[in-house]
């Protein structure tokens, strides 16, 4: 089944036709026929003879967009004068930057801002290393972290071609919860050297977000961090799934009527996230979890188990099964992919439990296509946003760094997590929730201040708070001078 035409595939055709009736329609018409999906179309010029038009198309994939554009070129007397890629001109020359909150307008303005005022601030940071959080941008910033080993579905393409992604990521913490994020992306692949670079930088970051790093590094560098900063680690791969996932499933089990202890759930894919998600699911008191790879059913007598999947091994499947994905899904109410693009079939989902719950979560192309799933499953999510029921980090991130760095927490504890999932779940009120709507939207502008709010009570709770909000608040007045 092919895939519906999306944003991330538009292009903008220029377009020039003879300037009469029926022309601009039968252009149009083409690019239907074609399979492209129509959007704004803009006038540019018209003249008495010719007409030109930006038309904007969503496509497939890249040669489904071609593919449009050649067949609007057959068209008599008709010319393709242009095309551009929508999603390519949004990254040209990077998509954030830096500006500042103030103007230096006068010779005062520069004296405070910098010499020689600003020593003043910087023996008071001296004496007291804590008044950095009022009086520097760390009260409010987070590095994003990537070495390119593992980024969306793309694998490992190094620390360059990553940077779009993570240019993204702070977008989004700004956008949704106004957190200044920065990425920063090494060249390098050794943990020990990721750990001792993000140590260096730390000193100007109230938390940092790991990001796109492979398993099992991606454990032994979080752990490292998490021990030796006192400033949240966040691993959002990892955690940011597992609770986006949590909160998804909180909800979906209000429709099918199960407890979190009845569920039986199948995960394919073991790596960083399904360790992540599994842990978070098992918190939260699910009991019954099997896991799969590429390899099959995820086992202790296995040989070659790596960090993943050894954890795996020896915390779920607690009736020791053997063999395929297939043998796994059996009687299972609950699928959880984060692996790979059509690994779970109709046959599959036929053998689960009545009206299964999928969350098929691979991008950009899902373990099953939603529009198969709908017929056999109760609920289906995706990863993708041009379907019902995202499971999209942006939900988790944004608010659970608000909530930290209002508290100017030392970590993120489970607790803080379990909360967030909560959090994002509750958004939505009970009479509200529906199989097409387990999950807020990621535009849903409730989300990342409950998540927030959840957050830092938890981190009160848990000790994780170095300041609680009120003093947060006061501390300028009170530390002046």
């Amino acid at each position: 089944m092919e895939a519906i035409p999306s944003a991330s595939y538009s292009s903008t055709l220029r377009v020039e036709f003879p300037h009469r009736a029926g022309a601009l329609g039968q252009v149009l018409i083409t690019i239907g026929e074609a399979g492209g999906l129509v959007g704004a179309v803009d006038i540019v010029r018209v003249g008495e003879e010719m007409s030109i038009r930006d038309i904007t198309v969503n496509a497939r994939d890249s040669e489904h967009a071609q593919s449009i554009v050649r067949a609007v070129e057959k068209l008599p007397e008709v010319r393709v004068v242009n095309v551009s890629d929508r999603t390519f001109l949004m990254h040209l020359g990077g998509k954030i930057e830096v500006r500042s909150k103030m103007q230096i307008r006068t010779r005062d303005d520069l004296s405070m801002a910098y010499t020689p005022g600003v020593a003043r601030v910087c023996r008071a940071i001296h004496e007291d290393p804590e008044r950095a959080f009022n009086l520097t941008i760390k009260r409010n910033t987070v590095a994003v972290v990537s070495d390119g080993t593992a980024v969306l579905g793309l694998g490992d393409i190094g620390p360059r071609a990553a940077m779009p992604v993570m240019e993204g990521k702070a977008m989004l913490f700004k956008e949704f919860a106004n957190v200044d994020a920065f990425p920063i992306c090494l060249d390098t692949k050794d943990p020990d050297e990721i750990v001792e670079t993000v140590k260096r930088l730390a000193p100007g970051f109230g938390g940092i977000n790991l990001e796109d790093i492979s398993a099992p590094r991606c454990f032994e560098i979080e752990d490292r961090l998490k021990r030796e900063l006192d400033i949240p680690v966040f691993h959002d791969d990892q955690h940011g799934t597992a609770v986006v996932v949590l909160a998804a499933l909180i909800n979906a089990l209000k429709i099918t009527g199960k407890r979190m202890e009845e569920v039986r759930a199948v995960f394919s894919g073991v790596g960083a996230a399904g360790v992540a998600c599994a842990k978070i699911l098992m918190a939260a008191g699910v009991k019954n979890i099997v896991g799969c790879d590429s390899r099959g059913i995820v086992h202790p007598e296995r040989d070659g188990l790596d960090t993943s999947k050894g954890w795996f091994a020896g915390h779920t499947n607690p009736e020791g099964l053997e063999g395929t994905l297939t043998d796994a899904v059996k009687g299972a109410d609950l699928f959880v992919g984060l692996s790979v693009p059509n690994v779970l079939t109709v046959d599959h989902l036929k053998t689960m439990s009545e009206k299964p719950i999928i969350f098929a979560m691979a991008n950009p192309d899902p373990e099953i296509r939603p529009e198969l799933a709908y017929e056999h499953a109760g609920i289906v999510a995706t990863g993708r946003s041009d379907y019902p029921n995202q499971i999209n980090n942006v939900l988790c991130f944004p608010g659970i760094f608000r909530g930290a760095l209002d508290i100017r927490a030392r970590e993120i504890t489970e607790e803080m997590k379990l909360a967030a999932a909560n959090a994002i779940a509750g958004v939505i009120p009970e009479d509200a929730v529906a199989p097409d709507y387990i999950i807020p939207s990621v535009f849903d502008e409730r989300v990342a201040p409950a998540v927030a709010e959840a957050v830092a009570e938890a981190g009160k709770e848990d000790g994780a708070a170095r300041r609680i909000q009120e003093q947060a608040e006061t501390d300028f007045q009170s530390m002046a001078y």
